[in-house]
């Protein structure tokens, strides 16, 4: 079976790195990362990965202007995703669906848990 590739995006370094961390040791899955909306953008349209762990809150492109982009590109449409927000209130909650949210994981997480909710999240 092939490794999964995830995409990590996250404007803070530090969160970037434990995500990935946690990802490619407890899961065994390729990672990717991206700093801002943008850059993930074009990696998720050359790149294809299996699924997306965004943050919400970024600089310049927050994660709910990055799902519309991402959504309105028939490449990167299919693409699940996974949102890490520290602010447990989420505007419209029952939009998150339709945008292609198929989990949302609250900062500051376990690592093993984090792990264990995406793999099972993306039936994996």
């Amino acid at each position: 079976m092939t490794s999964k590739r995830i995409l990590v995006v996250d404007d803070e370094e530090a969160i970037r790195e434990v995500v990935a961390a946690c990802l490619q040791r407890l899961g065994g899955w390729e990672v990717l990362t991206a700093t801002s909306g943008q850059e993930a953008l074009q990696q998720a349209s050359t790149e294809k990965p299996d699924a997306i762990v965004l943050d919400v809150m970024m600089p310049e492109m927050d994660g709910f202007a990055f799902l519309q982009q991402l959504r309105s590109n028939p490449e990167t449409q299919p693409i699940p995703v996974v949102l890490l927000t520290a602010n447990s209130y989420l505007p419209n909650p029952q939009l998150l669906p339709k945008l292609g949210v198929v989990l949302t994981i609250s900062k500051p997480f376990l690592p093993i848990v984090l792990v264990k909710q995406i793999a099972q999240a993306m039936a994996w």
